[in-house]
Order: structure tokens, then C-alpha cells, then sequence
């Protein structure tokens, strides 16, 4: 498996954590938007999806994943150098906080076009914006990361190839137990 794969292997952590939460609401308090409703141009920031539960659960989610993995020697040792060197507390810092931020612009850009969230348009934008959304968590961890290590382009383009597969699974598994409305 690449470099980049492994690094970014923790993410699944968000999708484990996330799911039952939404799956059974559980937080409901947390359940409240990250823009607050603010709106640009007259249209919302983020949207109703983007809340403050799933940023928590959802980083604490690839912090655990992370730090969990990090106590298995054989994938720790499988890591770059420069990670490895770095230790597991700022590498869990880092990824998680590109997994979770690196959604947000999407979800801007989305509700700039006026696309619902949690929709797709059926234009060709609209199938591009829903590729991107499947693994622009690899773009977000290339810039967080940077700081202990930085893929090269062909790394990131094969992380992004595997992580958006691997997310349109788990999306599907998510619709099929109703932790997700729609299947993509």
C-alpha cells in the first residue's frame, strides 16, 4: 500500500465515529450549524450538515484512530520517516485537522450554487463537486501535514483515487443504515 494510503488510513476513524452519532442522534446539542446561519451573497455559509457535532466527533474520531494505529508497529513503522520522527500526538493533530477542515470549502462552494446539502447537481460541475467532496479530505491532509511531511503529487493523486472508492463504500453503507439520506 502507498505511503500516502497508510498515512491517511486514520480517517476512517471520522466515518466510525460519525455514523452511530448520526445514525442514533446522539449529541443532539452539538447538532447545531458551524456558520450559525450566516449567509453571503444571500445564501448560506455551510449549511444545516456542516455542525459542530460532527467537527468534534468526527476529529476525535481520527485522533483516536490515529493514535490507536500508531501502537501497532508494523503499520508505525511503515509510516514516512518524517512522521514517524514527528510521534503520534502531532501527526493525530495534524490529519485530523485536515480531515474535518478541508470539507468546508466544498460545502461553500456548494452552497454558493445553490446545492443543497447533502445533493448533488446533475451538471457536470455538479459530478466534479461530488467527486472532489469523496476525498477532498486528502487535499486538506497534504496541507496539514505539511509541516512533518509533504506527499508529492503522484502520492496525493493516488490517496485521493483510493480514499474517494473507499468513501463512496462507506457512504453507500451509511445510506443502507440510514445514517445518510442519500447514497452519494
Amino acid at each position: 500500500m502507498p505511503h500516502a494510503a497508510l498515512v491517511l488510513l486514520p480517517i476512517l476513524g471520522a466515518f466510525l465515529a460519525h455514523a452511530p452519532v448520526l445514525r442514533f442522534n446522539l449529541l443532539p446539542g452539538w447538532a447545531r450549524p458551524l456558520d450559525a446561519g450566516r449567509t453571503w451573497r444571500g445564501r448560506r455559509l455551510l449549511g444545516d450538515n456542516k455542525t459542530w457535532r460532527g467537527l468534534i466527533v468526527m476529529w476525535s474520531g481520527v485522533f483516536i484512530a490515529t493514535l490507536a494505529l500508531s501502537t501497532i508497529a508494523g503499520w508505525w513503522s511503515a509510516l514516512p520517516g518524517p512522521i514517524q520522527a514527528a510521534g503520534p500526538l502531532p501527526y493525530a493533530t495534524l490529519l485530523a485537522l485536515g480531515a474535518v477542515t478541508a470539507e468546508l470549502p466544498n460545502s461553500f462552494a456548494k452552497r454558493q450554487l445553490d446545492i443543497a446539502p447533502g445533493r448533488q447537481r446533475g451538471s457536470l460541475l455538479g459530478v466534479l463537486l461530488s467527486l472532489l467532496d469523496q476525498g477532498d479530505f486528502v487535499l486538506g491532509c497534504w496541507l496539514t501535514l505539511a509541516p512533518i511531511w509533504l506527499m508529492t503529487v503522484s502520492e496525493a493523486a493516488t490517496a485521493f483515487s483510493v480514499v474517494a472508492a473507499v468513501h463512496l463504500v462507506v457512504n453507500v453503507i451509511g445510506w443502507a443504515i440510514g445514517a445518510r439520506q442519500t447514497w452519494i
